[in-house]
């Protein structure tokens, strides 16, 4: 379309309030909608004020975990005074009557962006048409220069773009050096040289004091052999997050029953064996000890969402919703290998390539560490992809200690009863080709540091 400045623009050039009707009703009908739309989309976006405020109201209810249907935005909108006549509710009808299915939402997204960005184009013409009109001569290259840094900012894609000049690096890396100088000077004089976690908790002292703690936004990968305690050790990072530091934790499962995790987390919190909490082979003080523990997983932040069907567009929407309500600061996929394909066509190690890089990005932009539990093949390579390790942050393998080892290390004789190692395969930030002894108690469910003897 050809249109000269002084023309005057069609108006469903600019604005196209069928678009944004359809994003609403797909809101008001569908999670999955409000969740895309939630974390796209601004009220800003919306041409149609009433249509903004339709949208404002519903992403309210859904912060607040409230479904935002057509009865409770009615609710909401009449106790706020947004829809006291009878031509308001007419008009929230006629939008829930334009749904038809929320598969298309992204589409309608894009159009209600992309008028959205067209708009802020015509009011950056006409600002930059006006101000060269009435300028001086002396203004031009100056009104040139900013209209120019002003339409980079507007055509940028949506992510943090921003470049570091020579300065701003300087500046950081003196700050972060000083900042670490400061608090090093403060450990060896307050904490007797312990170092404290920049991040979450692994629920190992040891992997702590390498990796100080799981960082928002790293990708962590932990690949273990069928059999060999990933999932014992996601809860176990789960507890030390979520029970022990009160931190939010969700825990995607594909695997277990909710019967199974509620099972297994009786044993992990009274130390009971596993079998004979599933036989109900305890007495009346264990159970009471077993009660106590689940008292404790009752205030903390665990959130377990069983997911056979799971896929890596439905992880970043499950994240996105609960990140928004409860504030997640880490997820867990248990386990990689029992996502949907995203395309039959595709090879193996492709789509695991693919859904790593997803949980990365998923990460990053989250701000919130991801837990990827993978599979290990029996010689102790990553199944399917290594090419993985390189999207990941931190990778970590457990692997049981050969009884021989057991028996003939000289290493391994100054800890009391290690029986797995926590392998540190790449490590970011910080030091890699490191093997954690640990003790591993299958029947507990319970992990540790092996203990030194002497100690």
């Amino acid at each position: 379309m050809n249109l000269k400045l002084t023309e005057k623009v069609p108006d469903d050039y600019l604005f196209d309030l069928d678009s944004e009707r359809r994003v609403l009703s797909s809101i008001l009908h569908s999670e999955e909608a409000c969740i895309e739309a939630y974390s796209s989309l601004l009220d800003s976006d919306f041409y149609s004020p009433r249509h903004a405020g339709i949208f404002s109201l519903s992403a309210s209810l859904f912060e607040r975990e409230t479904k935002p249907t057509y009865v409770e935005l009615l609710k909401e909108g009449h106790n706020l005074g947004l829809f006291n006549t009878h031509q308001d509710v007419e008009e929230l009808k006629y939008i829930v009557e334009q749904y038809i299915d929320d598969e298309n939402i992204r589409y309608w997204i894009k159009k209600v962006k992309d008028k959205s960005r067209l708009r802020k184009f015509e009011t950056f013409l006409k600002k930059n048409y006006y101000s060269l009109c009435q300028g001086h001569e002396n203004d031009v290259e100056q009104v040139l220069m900013s209209a120019e840094e002003e339409l980079t900012n507007l055509t940028a894609l949506e992510i943090d773009d921003r470049v570091d000049t020579p300065a701003d690096l300087a500046s950081l890396g003196y700050d972060e050096v000083e900042r670490r100088f400061l608090r090093f000077k403060d450990i060896k004089e307050k904490h007797k040289g312990v170092l404290p976690l920049d991040g979450l908790p692994t629920g190992f002292d040891n992997l702590n004091h390498i990796t100080l703690g799981y960082k928002a936004g790293d990708l962590v990968i932990l690949g273990a052999q069928t059999g060999h305690g990933k999932t014992s050790f996601a809860l176990h990072t789960a507890k030390a997050v979520a029970v022990n530091n009160g931190k939010n934790v969700l825990y995607l499962n594909t695997e277990m029953s909710r019967e199974q995790i509620a099972l297994r987390w009786g044993s992990i919190l009274s130390e009971i064996e596993h079998d004979r909490l599933r036989r109900g082979d305890i007495n009346e003080s264990e159970l009471s000890i077993i009660l106590n523990g689940y008292s404790r997983l009752r205030n903390s932040g665990f959130y377990s969402y069983p997911c056979p069907n799971l896929t890596p567009e439905k992880t970043i929407s499950i994240a996105r919703k609960f990140k928004v309500q409860k504030n997640i600061d880490m997820m867990i996929v248990d386990y990689v290998g029992r996502m949907d394909k995203i395309d039959p066509k595709l090879q193996e190690w492709q789509i695991l390539e693919q859904i790593v890089k997803t949980q990365k990005m998923l990460a990053q932009n989250l701000k919130m560490v991801v837990m990827c539990l993978v599979q290990l093949n029996p010689d102790g390579s990553l199944q399917g992809a290594k090419r993985m390790k390189n999207e990941c942050d931190l990778m970590i393998k457990l692997t049981p200690i050969p009884r021989e080892e057991i028996e003939e290390s000289e290493q391994l004789k100054k800890y009391i009863n290690p029986n797995y190692y926590i392998q540190i395969e790449k490590n970011r930030d910080g030091q890699s080709g490191v093997r954690i002894p640990i003790n591993f108690d299958l029947q507990r469910q319970i992990m540790k540091d092996a203990e030194r003897v002497g100690s």
